[in-house]
């Protein structure tokens, strides 16, 4: 008797249902995402059909309807006969060379302007900040000039220190705000034991900061292989180019070739890794933008 009263009380219990006089005046807004992610879903699948079609479907209108059935040899024709191998390669190594260098060098930086008192400081961070908001082409003829007379040019290194030096100043600024959100409980602790603060950072505090790092991480990479200005100007030759200059030359090829569908499995090649790599780890990116550990 006892459960079956309990069983009662429970089906009587009703959950408060959804003001709907309060969604009203979001109806608008609600509408206009629901547009957007619609028309962006139908683009990728566009896309997604006329990397698998003939030039011919796709010229005519059928890349959706995929008649003469996937053609999947377009992907294996982008990625060699268009160098696109050549472009996704030097991408990876671009972005994930930048990815750590940024990180190794700015989140010491970072926890010492979080956590340290001195002349400067906020100087130091205004520097940063001011060095987000300066245009790539308001600098890039002074790179250009200092790469040429060191004798960089025409190589993937100079690339590499361009692109690490582009992201210091955001990936910097972005840790400040994480490490000054961890407690000092951590840091007083290690202290007690007799952890020299060196220590205390790489062993203690960067793994707490490990959200926040991450976040930043996944950001610099996009960045990076979605990067186009740069790698055009100082990637002399196809050798060293990266996927966004890199697709330029196709384009610029399949207007003799027709190859179309090889074009868009081309795209498709190159859209692919940020694509996973964002949906893969969006609640890491959610997390690490939302959270700074434990205040204190």
């Amino acid at each position: 008797m006892t459960k079956q009263k309990e069983v009662s009380k429970v089906k009587r219990h009703k959950l408060p249902g959804t003001d709907w006089k309060k969604q009203i005046p979001l109806l608008p807004g609600h509408i206009i995402v629901g547009i957007w992610v619609l028309f962006t879903f139908v683009m990728l699948a566009w896309i997604l059909c006329a990397s698998l079609a003939n030039s011919r479907e796709i010229m005519g209108g059928q890349a959706m309807l995929l008649p003469s059935g996937p053609h999947f040899d377009n992907y294996a024709r982008a990625w060699s006969a268009n160098n696109i191998s050549v472009f996704f390669l030097n991408s990876l190594l671009y972005a994930t060379c930048t990815m750590a260098g940024s990180v190794l060098i700015s989140a010491p930086a970072a926890y010492v302007l979080a956590r340290s008192v001195f002349k400067g400081n906020g100087l130091i961070r205004s520097g940063f900040i001011t060095a987000m908001s300066i245009p790539q082409i308001m600098i890039v003829l002074p790179l250009f000039s200092l790469a040429t007379q060191m004798g960089l040019t025409g190589s993937k290194v100079v690339l590499i220190i361009l692109y690490i030096g582009m992201q210091i100043p955001y990936t910097t600024t972005f840790l400040i705000t994480f490490f000054a959100n961890l407690s000092t409980v951590y840091e007083e602790a290690a202290a007690i034991d007799g952890c020299p603060p060196m220590r205390t950072f790489w062993q203690i505090m960067l793994p707490l900061a490990q959200p926040g790092i991450v976040t930043v991480g996944i950001f610099n990479f996009m960045n990076i292989w979605n990067e186009y200005f740069m790698s055009l100007i100082f990637a002399s030759n196809e050798r060293n180019m990266s996927v966004g200059p890199g697709l330029r030359t196709v384009l610029t090829a399949m207007q003799y070739t027709g190859d179309w569908g090889g074009l868009f499995a081309a795209v498709v090649i190159v859209f692919l890794p940020t694509l996973l790599l964002f949906v893969g780890l969006s609640k890491t990116i959610i997390s690490g933008i939302t959270s700074g550990g434990v205040k204190g």
